[in-house]
């Protein structure tokens, strides 16, 4: 077995976190700084949760691209399978090559030239720095937890035909979850917690004027004022930042250069597909509330100016 070395992040400062989500324009708050940099340091796997749309799979992307580090994802599913997150065997090839007349009998079918990487495995090998996301981890089966518990104890995994592969230098591994299920206790003592909030308005404000720099700043006070008293309501799925985003990148891109104004009634209802992404909670806004939706983007506009 191969020893295993620091990560390559384990000399990161908070400082160093920081400017990699601005140069990746990322809007985070000093409690997500200061985590993130504990769990580079440390070598814990960082487990991430939230309502959907809140920035935990931005987060990860984000720590690739600011640190300039290979991002490898997993996104997790029901009936999620050990073949399907670590390894395969290419039986295509391997049965292309057993026929052909030029075949080496004592070639191994079982060799690397046939072996087919998935995320787990592929984030083990190599010593270049990279970042693995396991994504939405409370769709998988809580066996395939287990799974993850073995991989995470020694950062290694077992292929029979091959041996064991150990990681020189493990990866930042980065999960997230929605908390569609509980997660055991187990894999959550072995990771350092985030719970990603849905943005205040000023975040929220703060993440239009980096993610949509085109659209006037009172329309995108609007935007995030009317996204705000929008959470406040008994929705099927309330928005998060990225579906505002989405909001505001619909609003710039139907908005002439000269059109500065506040939104008017047609120009929310028309959009507001882009915010809401369920019929029923589009139904809601009706009359009375989208008039609510008026004044408060009014109030904030005002306040703001």
């Amino acid at each position: 077995m191969s020893e295993r070395t620091p990560s390559a992040f384990s000399d990161v400062t908070e400082t160093d976190v920081r400017r990699a989500f601005e140069s990746e324009d990322y809007v985070a708050g000093d409690d997500i700084v200061t985590t993130v940099a504990l769990a580079l340091r440390l070598d814990k796997p960082l487990l991430v949760e939230g309502e959907p749309g809140a920035g935990k799979t931005e987060l990860a992307k984000v720590l690739a691209g600011g640190f300039d580090a290979e991002f490898i994802r997993l996104q997790c599913y029901e009936g999620l399978t050990a073949e399907s997150a670590l390894y395969e065997w290419n039986y295509t090839k391997q049965l292309l090559s057993m026929q052909s007349d030029a075949a080496d009998t004592n070639e191994s079918m079982f060799s690397e030239e046939y072996l087919l990487e998935r995320p787990l495995l592929r984030s083990l090998r190599g010593d270049s720095p990279r970042v693995l996301l396991i994504d939405e981890v409370d769709r998988a089966d809580e066996e395939f937890e287990a799974l993850l518990l073995e991989i995470f104890s020694d950062f290694q995994v077992s292929v029979p035909e091959l041996g064991t592969v150990s990681a020189t230098t493990p990866p930042v591994v980065v999960i997230t979850s929605n908390r569609t299920r509980g997660l055991s206790d187990a894999l959550k003592r072995r990771c350092l917690f985030l719970h990603v909030a849905p943005p205040s308005f000023e975040k929220e404000r703060a993440i239009l004027e980096r993610k949509v720099p085109e659209l006037d700043g009172a329309v995108a006070t609007e935007l995030c004022a009317m996204a705000g008293r929008l959470r406040e309501e008994p929705l099927l799925k309330p928005p998060g930042a990225a579906e505002t985003i989405d909001w505001a990148r619909a609003v710039a891109a139907l908005r002439h250069e000269s059109e500065n104004g506040t939104l008017d009634n047609e120009e929310i209802q028309n959009t507001l597909g882009c915010l809401l992404k369920e019929i029923e909670d589009v139904e809601r806004v009706d009359e009375d509330l989208l008039a609510t939706l008026r004044d408060v983007a009014e109030t904030a506009r005002a306040e703001t100016d």
